[in-house]
């Protein structure tokens, strides 16, 4: 596939009268072979990727490493600082978010920085202080706290899937800006992000989840319902969002859809946030893509 569309460029070049757009072409073929030339790029035409995709994936790579340079520098700076930073990474199954999880910590020192993602509560601690769990998980001075969901279970999973009851909801909706208001006033920087996946795109990735035994583990009770009460759960996301946005914690948005340009996103997102050491020597901008990045608006009615 790729050798037709170098053959069909050529094609295009051949039939261009024009010399300045021949010579834009032949510059275009002479990049487009300097990129995929590469091992990697060779590798990845062998296993049957078109030329763009390939490229696309090469400019991922590239691009993922040097967000990750910046992680590290970051962590550096939250360790030798004392600082403490959370990141809650919250969105409907198979949107994502243990797949960016992955990319943000990949090359982080493993001492310095936690993936929290707490299983069902026990009956004790079904009745303790429902934050109380998550408390216990907040960062320490000097590291980086990933939660792979969060106290947000009760503003949407546990309403729609009947694990509380509506007092329980409403005693949640009340407290918990309050409670984000005290930890940041305590010095814990914290970003909440919602990861939106089209209804399509969620059916794709649990088809694909059913037919490889590399991703079945992934599959619960619950995601085989998602589909089914998708109405529902973006009913409680909505009024998650409206009583739980605000100035000092706001919700970001991740259009996930692509999986690989939501991780860039984002990374890029947090690194912009935080003034870390070294932020002005990094080898590529740390302004994330608007376009796929945004603070919620209440006005906007389409997040998935």
């Amino acid at each position: 596939m790729a050798k037709k569309e170098l053959e069909n460029l050529i094609e295009a070049i051949r039939k261009e009268d024009k010399r300045k757009e021949r010579e834009r072409l032949i510059e275009k073929l002479q990049k487009r072979l300097d990129e995929v030339s590469q091992k990697r790029g060779l590798t990845l035409l062998g296993h049957g990727k078109t030329l763009d995709k390939a490229l696309r994936t090469l400019y991922y790579e590239e691009e993922l490493v040097k967000l990750q340079v910046e992680l590290v520098k970051l962590q550096n700076w939250a360790y030798e600082n004392k600082k403490r930073i959370l990141i809650i990474f919250e969105g409907r199954d198979a949107a994502g978010k243990g797949g960016a999880i992955k990319r943000f910590t990949e090359h982080l020192n493993p001492r310095r920085y936690r993936v929290v993602a707490l299983p069902k509560p026990t009956e004790i601690e079904m009745g303790q202080f429902y934050f109380q769990r998550y408390i216990a998980q907040l960062p320490n001075p000097g590291e980086i706290v990933f939660f792979d969901r969060s106290w947000y279970n009760r503003a949407i999973v546990e309403p729609v899937f009947g694990f509380c009851t509506e007092e329980q909801y409403e005693k949640f909706m009340q407290e918990v800006p309050e409670l984000e208001h005290a930890f940041i006033d305590d010095g814990i920087i914290l970003i909440k992000f919602w990861f939106s996946i089209s209804k399509k795109e969620q059916k794709k990735r649990f088809e694909e989840r059913k037919t490889n035994p590399l991703k079945q583990w992934k599959i619960s009770p619950i995601d085989m319902q998602a589909q089914q009460k998708w109405d529902e759960i973006t009913h409680y996301k909505e009024e998650m969002f409206s009583r739980t946005h605000t100035s000092y914690s706001p919700w970001i948005i991740v259009k996930s859809n692509d999986k690989k340009s939501a991780r860039l996103e984002s990374i890029r997102y947090v690194l912009s946030q935080i003034p870390y050491e070294g932020k002005k020597e990094a080898a590529t901008t740390l302004h994330p893509d608007p376009d796929i990045v945004q603070r919620y608006h209440r006005k906007n009615k389409q997040v998935d």
